[in-house]
């Protein structure tokens, strides 16, 4: 299995991102494998990942558990922020993927805001890998 294999079937992934000053800011996150050789995460669009995403490219992922403990290899990659057509592919494998739970985010939105809010992020791993 390759390491693009692994964390696309993970449940989890650490995805850190970096503030201005460096610092580093993980957050647990689910994965979708995407087209391409990428790989896809939701986030809302008011996120500070999202934020930190728009300003700075360069994340690392790793598999982890819901509460963010690493379970494998850390890996570079590249965030890009999807466009409207590619959040609506992610959007309809979230509940793939997470069942009841992940349409349950997407029902919730709908209520709050009445539509699904939120964005996809495709990455893509660093160096080539796959």
């Amino acid at each position: 299995m390759t390491v693009l294999d692994e964390l696309g079937a993970a449940r989890y992934v650490l995805l850190t991102t970096f503030r201005r000053d460096g610092r580093a800011v993980p957050t647990a996150v689910w994965i979708l494998p995407a087209p391409g050789g990428e790989l896809a995460i939701w986030t809302g669009e008011d996120t500070g990942k999202l934020k930190r995403i728009r300003r700075d490219h360069r994340v690392t992922l790793a598999p982890c558990t819901v509460r963010g403990r690493v379970l494998g290899e850390t890996v570079p990659a590249t965030a890009r922020i999807g466009d409207r057509e590619q959040t609506r592919w992610a959007a309809g494998r979230i509940p793939r993927k997470y069942g009841l739970i992940g349409l349950s985010v997407f029902l919730g939105s709908l209520l709050r805001n009445r539509r699904i809010g939120g964005v996809a992020v495709f990455l893509t791993l660093a160096d080539g890998r796959r």
